[in-house]
């Protein structure tokens, strides 16, 4: 299906089988987490990417990365089962922004408060347009560019080298240079780089704890949408592909390591809990999205969802009266997580009294911040 045949098939706002009434026919994405299971694969409903975000990476041969692998169940921990129901309030602003993002082929950055969804929204577009396993890089103090690019063991290299010998101080010119491949590794940035024939989504989670430098030399690649790994580059023919283990359990992606290009523009989603100013730059080739605290109609969407499967907590009538008690607990302490509401919804189950419930409170509802 083309994308002018996709539009067309888009049903008008209200009547029967319309879209919600915040949609927007040019919606690929439509916020709701669930499977779009209507066509094929929904990514293919992009349109071609503007001229200047155009890339034309393939694999050695000539072709594409297979498809990656379904998700591995961390979709769930973040969103529920996929069958539970369908959220009741879409935000129109967030929608905008996974749209404007996919469309433009840019990186998505999410700010807002600790425990809003941020992470969670990579697995929603993961999972609506079925688009697989999510590749993650928890950014730490110590993260820097390379290691979300590849990893190189050279320790295990070192042992080799060792256990050779003298074997292995031959002259360069009796024989080919050592392989340094099998000690090359790609990490979740190098794998979303790979010539797919549909985006993976690729979160990279808490970019604020990283070293100042990291923003600017993540906006270079992501601008160029390749990467190359010089270590091996150097020592080898650069018409000699090589094998790597990507970033997905027992898969591998031959490549040509002087030149990694992606042929689809990876789904990059950024979160930040607004601890750091990142350049002008920066910001100015992502497309930026500012997540609030949600109101007692998210919540309640959330519980829902979490608490579809049944068990203790659940959504029962008594969750009204929870959902405002967080909310004036929040308003007060000015800063609670959605998973300490969570939390309680699934302890209040246990719970044979109002003041074991208090006391659950109490417990839980703890301030995740000063001042």
């Amino acid at each position: 299906m083309t994308w002018k045949e996709s539009m067309d098939h888009v049903p008008p706002e209200g009547g029967d089988g319309a879209a919600p009434p915040t949609a927007a026919a040019w919606w690929v994405y439509k916020g709701t987490g669930r499977p779009r299971s209507e066509i094929e694969c929904p990514a293919a409903l992009l349109p071609d990417p503007p001229p200047w975000r155009r890339f034309g990476g393939s694999s050695p041969s000539g072709g594409l990365q297979p498809p990656p692998p379904d998700d591995d169940g961390e979709a769930e921990q973040h969103l529920g089962p996929v069958s539970a129901p369908e959220p009741a309030v879409i935000s129109t602003a967030e929608v905008d922004a996974v749209n404007a993002s996919l469309f433009l082929r840019r990186p998505l950055i999410v700010t807002g408060p600790p425990g809003i969804g941020k992470t969670s929204l990579a697995y929603k577009v993961a999972r609506e347009l079925r688009l697989g396993r999510v590749l993650r890089w928890e950014i730490t103090t110590q993260s820097e560019l390379g290691s979300g690019l590849y990893r190189y063991d050279a320790i295990e290299r070192l042992r080799d080298v060792s256990s050779r010998g003298s074997d292995h101080k031959r002259p360069a010119s009796n024989g080919p240079p050592d392989d340094l491949s099998q000690y090359f590794r790609l990490g979740p940035l190098g794998t979303a780089l790979l010539p797919y024939e549909h985006p993976r989504v690729l979160l990279v989670d808490e970019l604020d704890k990283s070293d100042p430098d990291l923003a600017n030399n993540l906006l270079h690649v992501l601008e160029k949408g390749r990467f190359q790994i010089p270590e091996i580059a150097n020592r080898m023919r650069s018409s000699v592909p090589v094998s790597l283990p990507a970033d997905d359990p027992g898969h591998t992606a031959e490549v040509h390591p002087e030149k990694i290009m992606c042929r689809a523009f990876p789904i990059v989603v950024i979160t930040s809990n607004g601890e750091r100013v990142f350049p002008s730059a920066f910001l100015r080739r992502c497309i930026q999205l500012h997540l609030d605290d949600p109101g007692e109609e998210q919540l309640a969407d959330m519980l829902r969802v979490h608490f579809a499967a049944g068990g203790q907590g659940g959504h029962d009538p008594a969750d009204a009266e929870m959902i405002a008690e967080f909310l004036e607990w929040r308003r007060r302490m000015g800063s609670l997580a959605v998973d300490q509401l969570l939390n309680n919804s699934y302890l209040r189950g246990f719970a044979q009294s109002s003041q074991e419930r208090e006391r659950i409170v109490d417990l839980l509802y703890q301030r995740l911040s000063e001042g």
